[in-house]
């Protein structure tokens, strides 16, 4: 007997924590839900997963507190894995149910994560990054010189504030770190939400530290699909557009009039929106499952509406290792073969002044 995505959600459900055990193995169980990094098995404490029925909501459902993303097991599987096609999906979810395949016929196609926007969160991002200051001089300067980017080309969209409040959960107190302050804009250059990286005052004497000791050093609010962290002109030609704000900023130092976007996780890069002057799109992905799906994704979006799309890999995990282990010379001279040959004279050569 066929069953349907419904049903499979709710067997996956009853066997939360072992599927959880499973594909997000990164993680750990604490009280009644798992935490884990995000639906890709990130390790780390951002997204958390209920193991148990309970009046706050079903078994099964997750929410990732840094982007607001939020979904049921099948999305586990199918992000975890890096599975597209439902039909792939529902197949593993049924190995692990050890469930019989279901007879081939059409399959219900499964519906995108859906991003949480909470009312008045996009005024309040907006208030944030109004109350932040330049970057200039301060903490955050410092934690992107420790991260290889010594000179940041932002043009605008990073700011500081030296009190950032960050709430670990709702059962703590609120506590205050400084943070750096991201502006996330939509196509038209309006702000519709920010990310906050919180960072550790005292933490740069010691190596490979910079972000606050807190569970959650990342978060972002407000309205995030679909738009990005943008760095240079948002309606130009040719774009690069890629996941983490480090990945971008590391670009843009071999890249510095390139314009580029930070989604900020591999799902939001997917759904991102593209401006309609866009001609060739350059997709700085990860090297990782995420990052495969990523530029599936993205290389049939933009071929669907007659944009060019060039995927930019990196020889380490992603671009800002790359600067960071191997330095701006030879990033430079691994982009150049990566890119178009009309880019390369456009772009990669660097300008006595860059604005």
């Amino acid at each position: 007997m066929r069953r349907d995505a419904s049903e499979l959600a709710h067997r996956l459900a009853r066997e939360a924590e072992a599927v959880c055990r499973h594909y997000l193995s990164n993680g750990k169980r604490e009280g009644r839900y798992w935490l884990v990094g995000d639906v890709h098995n990130t390790p780390g404490r951002s997204m958390f997963v209920r193991l148990q029925d309970s009046t706050k909501g079903s078994a099964g459902k997750w929410t990732d507190a840094a982007t607001g993303e939020h979904g049921d097991l099948l999305d586990v599987i199918r992000h975890s894995l890096g599975l597209r096609d439902f039909r792939d999906i529902a197949d593993e979810a049924r190995r692990f149910l050890h469930l019989p395949h279901a007879e081939s016929e059409l399959v219900p196609q499964l519906p995108p994560v859906r991003s949480v926007v909470p009312v008045g969160s996009q005024e309040a991002a907006r208030r944030l990054f109004a109350i932040s200051g330049p970057i200039e001089g301060t903490l955050v300067e410092t934690y992107l010189r420790r991260r290889g980017i010594a000179r940041v080309h932002h043009g605008g969209s990073l700011r500081f504030h030296p009190r950032c409040f960050y709430r670990p959960d709702e059962h703590l107190p609120t506590e205050t770190w400084p943070a750096m302050i991201a502006c996330v804009t939509d196509l038209d250059g309006q702000i519709t939400g920010v990310h906050r990286t919180w960072l550790d005052p005292n933490g740069f004497d010691r190596v490979g530290l910079g972000k606050a000791p807190i569970d959650t050093p990342r978060r972002a609010m407000g309205d995030l699909l679909g738009n990005a962290v943008r760095f240079g002109t948002p309606d130009d030609d040719v774009l690069v557009a890629g996941e983490g704000i480090e990945t971008m900023l590391s670009l843009r130092c071999a890249l510095p009039t390139l314009p580029m976007a930070a989604a900020l996780s591999a799902n939001h890069l997917a759904a991102m929106l593209l401006s309609s002057s866009l001609r060739r799109l350059y997709i700085a992905r990860d090297a990782d499952a995420a990052g495969d799906m990523v530029q599936a994704t993205l290389l049939n979006r933009a071929q669907a509406v007659g944009i060019e799309a060039i995927p930019l890999s990196p020889r380490l995990g992603d671009f800002n290792e790359d600067l960071h282990v191997f330095g701006l010379d030879t990033l430079r001279a691994a982009l150049s073969v990566q890119l178009a040959p009309e880019d390369v004279s456009r772009f990669l050569r660097l300008p006595a002044t860059v604005v």
